[in-house]
Formats: structure tokens, sequence, C-alpha cells
């Protein structure tokens, strides 16, 4: 797959070759110009999929530029479970845009109000996102994925994932994220680039975009690297939705500091920067959070844990509110209860990143193992160590057998008894201990046990370009660059620090849907 990459740039935002602002002259020695569109897309993920369809569907021409070759392409969108926030009234609010399931019947799905929405946002970024975006956001989800689904995307409620059975054999969802793409980012990018061809979107892979091209203060195209040399393509407008730069290593370096640049890539090789060069050379400003990043815990002793388009999200290790996590000296060193997953998942390969040899381990005894969501943990070929002891799990994970020793006799005679487990509310359930576990704590103590090694693996990068409440690109001034448009993981300003789950996909989707009715 890294043979395929093209060359990347050397640093965000500097003037050079790697991308940059073009006037036509300047193209005197590529291929010329290569037609015409109304509506240029750079990036087929998520977002640039949802722009192109409200574009054609306005009666625009269509053009979809990808980075990838066709059988690596989808953007981080394919790695992901497909699960998308949006706000709803409870399952009879969803039911009829959800494929249908007779589980349906036994469900109850909390509702998920924009009230709750904003909050949730609002806590994790520490009151630093755009309040105005945001609300475009969390208003708009809900009918956003009601239209792509009128277009024929298909959905489904995400057990196994978000709800726990129950001892009546009913479930119960939790976490306000319920909703998914039957299929997952899989099956998304395959029902994105159907109805894509359906409606007459002209999709070219292995397209790489190099600058944008402008006339004054207009971006009137772009200059395009492609398997038949270097092309110029015009348009009314240019949507830019191609990702942040998580694939590559010397600008997390910049941005986030040392070691960041042998931290695993979870989702796409291909989002290297390129386009964000491209839009800060024609005067776009900055914006968001360029100091932190999502970065999840990953399979570490998987040998192919990179990008890897079979097993994509499988190999996220995302059920550690249940157990306990530790170093290789068998020290815990964060509250592994702090909240849902779905608020805490994405900050944590950080934390692991800065544990020795960047490795730990999730531990969970014979009791909370049967809780793992089996997507991830019974993935083909996990690594896992089990054993009857906790020293013997120590000594097979290489972990220190006392620290570890230690630290387990501690927190199971931590754990207050008078909270009841239940792993669909915050519970309560407590370990006291430095740090402690707020909720979920369970004693490791019915074998046998089972250690999980984990990485840090990066999904996506937080900072990048400013733009309106319609995802029109902005200047330095906080002026609209003309024909200029952002969407996706591009578009920065809402997330700082962390976010909800399924809130990235929701952001894609609303904004590229956005953008595409405007451009």
């Amino acid at each position: 797959m890294n043979a395929d990459r093209a060359d990347e740039p050397g640093a965000i935002g500097a003037a050079g070759a790697a991308a940059g602002a073009v006037g036509a002259a300047d193209v005197a020695g590529a291929a010329g110009a290569a037609g015409a569109a109304d509506v240029i897309v750079v990036g087929g993920g998520n977002a640039g999929f949802a722009a192109a369809l409200a574009a054609v569907e306005r009666g625009r021409r269509v053009v979809l530029l990808e980075k990838a070759p066709r059988d690596a392409a989808g953007g981080n969108s394919y790695y992901t479970a497909g699960a998308t926030r949006i706000t709803h009234g409870g399952l009879d609010d969803l039911r009829d845009i959800l494929d249908a399931d007779p589980r349906h019947e036994r469900t109850v799905v909390p509702p998920y109000s924009a009230e709750e929405y904003v909050a949730d946002i609002t806590s994790l970024s520490g009151g630093r996102n755009d309040p105005d975006r945001t609300a475009v956001l969390v208003g708009d989800s809900h009918d956003t994925l009601r239209w792509l689904h009128g277009l024929g995307m298909r959905y489904e409620l995400l057990y196994g994932r978000q709800a726990y059975s129950q001892t009546d054999g009913g479930w119960l969802f939790w976490g306000g994220l319920h909703v998914g793409n039957v299929g997952g980012g899989v099956g998304m990018i395959e029902d994105y680039t159907r109805i894509a061809g359906n409606l007459g979107v002209d999709i070219r892979y292995q397209h790489r975009v190099t600058a944008l091209t402008t006339d004054g203060d207009r971006v009137t195209g772009v200059v395009v690297d492609t398997p038949n040399g270097r092309q110029q393509l015009a348009a009314g407008s240019v949507i830019l939705a191609a990702g942040g730069y998580h694939a590559n290593p010397e600008l997390l370096t910049e941005h986030l500091g040392a070691g960041w640049d042998q931290v695993v890539v979870r989702g796409t090789p291909y989002s290297t920067g390129d386009l964000i060069s491209a839009a800060l050379e024609v005067g776009a400003a900055r914006d968001g959070d360029w100091d932190t990043v999502h970065a999840v815990q990953l399979d570490a002793w998987y040998a192919e844990n990179s990008s890897n388009r079979e097993l994509t999200n499988r190999l996220a290790r995302l059920s550690y509110p249940l157990g306990i996590v530790v170093n290789r000296d068998g020290e815990r060193f964060f509250d592994e209860g702090a909240d849902f997953r779905n608020y805490t998942y994405s900050k944590l390969g950080k934390e692991v990143l800065a544990q020795p040899g960047n490795i730990a381990f999730q531990l969970f005894d014979s009791r909370t193992r049967e809780l793992l969501r089996p997507d991830q943990y019974d993935m083909p070929g996990i690594s896992v160590v089990i054993a009857d002891t906790v020293e013997d799990l120590a000594r097979q994970a290489g972990i220190d057998p006392a620290g570890l020793t230690e630290t387990v006799l501690e927190f199971n005679a931590s754990i207050t008894p008078d909270a009841a487990f239940d792993p669909t509310i915050k519970d309560g359930r407590r370990a006291d201990v430095a740090p402690p576990k707020s909720n979920w704590a369970v004693e490791l103590a019915a074998p046998p046990f089972y250690a999980y090694p984990v990485t840090c693996g990066i999904t996506f990068t937080y900072g990048g370009i400013a733009s309106d409440v319609d995802g029109r690109v902005l200047d330095e001034h906080g002026a609209p660059i003309a024909g200029l448009f952002v969407s996706g993981e591009m578009l920065g300003g809402i997330y700082w620090g962390g976010y909800p789950g399924g809130a990235g996909l929701a952001l894609g989707a609303v904004f590229g849907r956005r953008v595409g009715l405007l451009a």
C-alpha cells in the first residue's frame, strides 16, 4: 500500500513544491486543462461523498478526485465501525431508517437530545469548540442521516458495540451512540460508491491534487497528478475533504513532539496533509487543535496492525472500561472508568504512547471477558495472553510479576462494595486507588486471566482549516475565499482534545451535505 503513496509535503503552511496556489501560467508545463466541472471534490471518504451527492442532486457536474487507487480508497471512513452520532427521540424515531431486525422488539434505545449532544462536545473540548458550527453539526445530524438513507445508505443499531444484553433477553443501549452503517465503514464506502455512480458523479482514482489554481482572490480549480500525467482541472467550486496529516510522521513530530513518528497508523495511509498545505498557501487560516490527535489503543503484537483493510476497526481494543490497563511495570496509569468509552477512547492512545516501550496491557478475568466487544476481542489472530494466575499472566506477557501482583491486590481491596456493577450506566462502583477507577470496578479474581497488549494507534488529527457555518473556507481576516469549501477532518474548530465517538462521521456528513448544497 505504501508503494502507491505520492511524495509528502515537508511542512504544513510552508511555501514550496508540494502544494500551493498556482496561476494559469504556472501549469504551462503540465498536461494542460483537462476539462471543466461545476464542482470538484477532493477526497473520497464520508465527507467527500456526502458533498458530491448533495451537489449532483442539484444538477451540478461533479468530479470526485481520490488520491488512493480504487482498492485502497475510502479514506479513514473505510476503517471505522460506521457509527454516526445523531440526535433522536428513541427507537421509534429511528425505525424507518434502520434495517429490520427481530431484536428491535426487545430493545431499549434511550433518546439522545440536542442539548446532550452539544454538552458532550463542549465538555470534551473544554469549551473551546466553536458554538455556531457545533449547533449546525448537532441540529443537522438527524436530518442528514435521513437524507442519506433516502439516497440508499443502509443503517442498523449497533448491537454488540453499544448495547448489553439483559437477563430478560432484551437489549439496552448506552452512551448516546446508537446507529451505524450496515457493514461498518466498508459497507458505508460501498454504498456511497454505488449511489454516487448511479447519480453520475465522476469518480477518479489515483488522482493526487498538488495545488489549487486561482484567478485573483478566487479558487478556480486544481492541479492534479494522474496515472496519465499532470493535469489542470477547472471548476466553479472546489470542496476539500481530504483528511488531515495523521500519516505524515514529519508533521506529527513537528506539531506533537518526539515519539509521534513511531505511532501505528490506524486508518488510511493517504492522509498526509497535502490539501491543508494547499489551502494555507492560497490564504486559508488555520483553526482547531494542532496539539492533540485522535489516537486509540490498538493491538500491539498483530503483525499487520497498520492500515489493515481486512480487519479495519477490529484491531482497536475499546472494552478497557471493564478491566484495568497496566504498563509493563505492572502499574496502572489512567482511570479506565472515568466515563463511557465513547467519551474517553480517542484520548488514550496518547497515554499508552507515554509508557515504557509504547505498550500497555488490558487485563480482564473470566467474568468481564464475557462482556468484551466480540468484533474486536474475538478477532481472528488476536494478540492475547491467557493464564490461571496473575503471576503467570505477567511472566508470559512480559509484565513485571511483582509490580502487577501488587497492583492487582491493591485494586481488588479498594473497591467500594455498596455499588452494583452495571455497564449500561456510570454505576459508581469505584476503586479508591491512585489513579482511581471511577466506575465499573470489578475484582480481577476469577481465573483464567486475560492480557491484551495495546499500543498507540493514530486515527486522525484535529487541527485544520478555518470555515464559517456553511463550510466556506475563511482567510486570516475571517473573510470567505471565493470558490473554496471544506468538510470532514480538514475542518478545524469543533473538536479540541477529545470528542464523542461517532461525531466525526456526523461532522463529515453534515458539513459535506452543507457545502455540496452551496458549491
